[in-house]
């Protein structure tokens, strides 16, 4: 079954949705816990720009996602 231009449009839509929802969440934690006094965050600062790099927080997060999308995986195939 090939879906038409309106399923793929909604579910573009649901997609962006979901990394908003994501992305504040994100943003929002960083703005309660501090993010960048997290250990193991790397911070460049030249003048008015300023990069970090949360590295732990980032292997951190990837390991509490893969967590969630596998057991998500396992109980969607049942």
């Amino acid at each position: 079954m090939i879906p038409n231009l309106e399923t793929i449009g909604r579910w573009i839509v649901i997609l962006g949705l979901v990394v908003t929802i994501i992305g504040g969440g994100i943003w929002l934690i960083s703005r309660i816990t501090g993010w960048e006094k997290f250990p193991g965050t790397i911070k460049w600062q030249s003048g008015n720009f300023t990069c970090l790099v949360p590295l732990l927080g980032s292997i951190i997060l990837s390991i509490v996602l893969t967590l969630v999308l596998n057991l998500l995986a396992r109980w969607f195939t049942r």
